[in-house]
């Protein structure tokens, strides 16, 4: 044989030796590593949770200062003293604005002076009526003297009478030039300064007080929601909250303790009032808030992240996860969606995993791969 046809023969027997290697090779390969499953899509679950959830009316309202008062001067003079400083907290009874009291108080020593004046006259009048009515029956003094000393004894009388009305007012005039606070609040910006004269009947206010501790907040909802606002309002008043504009921040708690007595024809809602005691001033007037009436509690009900629930053409619907992580599409009642939380009335229970996010890769009965899971309900929806 010559040596050509053995390097042939060589080569043909390394070619079946590779051959046979690849065959037991590949027969060492377990079924349950050829048929691995494909990883599932990844998604966050989250654990619907049954908690118990308010029912809200939403409005937009203004706040109003529970009592607003103009501070005028009620006696004409100059001002000598102003005892507050703008912005300040007051309570009824603290001083304000000093006029010059003395014009007043030289009024009030007059007619003091006048009275005791009047006081002696009536005493010398009514030694000489006891003298002439007993003169009367002796005919020592005539019935005409008797009637005319009679009549100087009441004149007095009237005068001094009249003299205490005349104290009275200078004393008035006196109390008024001290201007004091009649309510507790917060005053505003000083309208007025020292040295000026001002007249009991000028029209501009000296200084504006408004009291915040309580607050009213002055708001409109659709007349449709009257009789749902009435009947649950019989047994107690509605709670109510106030956020911020941008609905994202709670400013206060109060009551509602208005509703009005007819609906505004023009814009076919229902005016209301709520008093917050707002002792921390969260609330000021002037100020636009949001407010929501908590109408009655939904108890018990179940509640997920509102991403959960998805809008079909059916629908909503939510994918449920099953133990072995492959997820079912299901149709779902939802009664609100408020504060990030759906309230599902139907087809979801307490302690069912669900996927909270990462639904637009799913179908019906796909394989998952969740994520940590989250709390699907964090807090009550308000």
């Amino acid at each position: 044989m010559s040596r050509r046809a053995i390097g042939v023969l060589a080569v043909l027997a390394v070619a079946a030796i590779i051959a046979i290697w690849r065959l037991n090779a590949g027969s060492n390969v377990t079924p349950a590593a050829a048929q691995a499953p494909a990883p599932g899509v990844p998604v966050t679950a989250g654990t619907v949770a049954a908690q118990d959830v308010p029912v809200f009316l939403h409005g937009i309202g203004t706040v109003q200062a529970y009592n607003s008062v103009a501070i005028k001067s009620r006696v004409d003079g100059q001002i000598v003293g102003i005892d507050f400083k703008e912005g300040q907290e007051v309570k009824a009874g603290d001083p304000l604005i000093q006029i010059d009291p003395r014009p007043f108080q030289a009024a009030l020593e007059q007619a003091q002076a006048a009275k005791q004046k009047d006081e002696a006259q009536l005493v010398g009048a009514q030694l000489d009526l006891d003298r002439y009515q007993k003169l009367l029956g002796s005919g020592w003094q005539t019935r005409q003297s008797y009637d005319q000393q009679k009549a100087t004894v009441g004149q007095l009388q009237a005068s001094i009478k009249g003299d205490e009305a005349q104290i009275n007012t200078a004393m008035l005039n006196l109390n008024y030039a001290n201007i004091r606070s009649p309510i507790d609040g917060r005053l505003g910006a000083k309208l007025v300064d020292k040295g000026n004269l001002v007249h009991a009947n000028d029209n501009a206010p000296l200084v504006m007080i408004t009291e915040v501790k309580p607050i009213f907040v002055s708001f409109t909802l659709p007349q449709e929601t009257l009789d749902d606002l009435i009947q649950n309002n019989k047994s107690s008043p509605l709670v109510v909250y106030a956020y911020s504009g941008d609905n994202k921040k709670q400013l206060a708690e109060g009551k509602l303790t208005l509703i009005d007595n007819a609906i505004d024809q023009a814009t076919g809602t229902i005016h209301l009032k709520a008093r917050f005691d707002n002792a921390d001033e969260r609330l000021w007037p002037g100020e636009f808030v949001s407010l929501r009436v908590v109408l009655s509690t939904r108890r018990n009900v179940a509640t997920v992240p509102a991403q959960t629930i998805q809008e079909g053409p059916d629908g909503h619907y939510a994918y449920i996860i099953k133990p072995d992580n492959t997820v079912e599409r299901r149709t779902v009642d939802v009664a609100a969606i408020q504060d990030g939380i759906a309230v599902v009335t139907k087809g979801l229970a307490a302690g069912e995993r669900v996927v909270v996010d990462g639904q637009f890769r799913l179908t019906d009965g796909a394989r998952v791969n969740p994520a940590t899971t989250s709390n699907a309900a964090p807090g009550t929806a308000g």
